[in-house]
């Protein structure tokens, strides 16, 4: 365990101090249960990762998306922060190679599973910023994300839908309906045209690759269009 840990502290050219702590977060909690041995695991060194993630990626959308509002950064770094990204992350750093479980869980497991290169994800964070510093590993974080922080799409951060919902509704008791006008494409590569309709008029129609993508276009051109009803 103490090489390959060596070996990919290396490669992601983090100079350790304490190799242990490494150690401890790449170990599943399964590894201890299984060999009825007392190793750490990754569990503690997640809370306080958790807790410096969240803190270093505010600082990044504040000071990197100065035209979003408030409330478009909390949603940012919430969408940035969940469990898909930052496993994704653990697969791109090839986390899923090292970790030490017992026999209960097995390595296809590890590598299927979002929840558990999330933990292992956090759990090193953890482990930088206590065997270095808070600046290492936020530079290791900024080194990451920074690029998708960037070029992140804010139309994704608006859910025109429910937007479109409480704007009928605070006039309104009843809600408003998408109809799928046209489906068209083959199988593997449909395209959907849907209306938004409330009591029988249309207030707006959108295109997209699925339905959820089309509704949510149809809601936005009914936003758009400023409808008073």
């Amino acid at each position: 365990m103490e090489s390959r840990v060596i070996n990919l502290l290396k490669t992601l050219n983090i100079k350790h101090l304490n190799l242990a702590t490494y150690e401890q977060a790449l170990t599943h909690p399964s590894f201890n249960g299984d060999v009825n041995s007392k190793h750490k695991d990754y569990e503690k060194l997640e809370f306080i990762g958790d807790a410096v993630l969240g803190y270093v990626v505010a600082d990044l959308v504040y000071k990197n998306r100065p035209e979003m509002a408030e409330g478009d950064l909390t949603k940012l770094r919430s969408a940035l922060v969940s469990t898909k990204p930052l496993a994704a992350y653990a697969r791109t750093l090839k986390l899923d190679e090292y970790v030490r479980i017992g026999h209960s869980i097995t390595p296809q497991q590890v590598k299927r599973s979002d929840k558990i290169l999330e933990n292992v994800f956090e759990a090193l964070i953890g482990a930088i910023y206590l065997d270095i510093d808070l600046p290492t590993a936020y530079d290791f974080i900024k080194s990451l994300l920074l690029e998708d922080i960037l070029g992140f799409d804010a139309e994704k951060l608006t859910d025109y839908k429910s937007k479109l919902q409480e704007e009928i509704q605070t006039e309104h008791r009843e809600a408003v309906t998408y109809i799928t006008v046209s489906m068209t494409g083959p199988a593997h590569d449909r395209t959907f045209k849907v209306q938004v309709q409330y009591n029988g008029i249309v207030l707006g129609s959108g295109v997209g690759k699925s339905k959820k993508k089309a509704e949510e276009m149809a809601a936005k051109d009914a936003l758009s269009k400023r409808r008073v009803l």
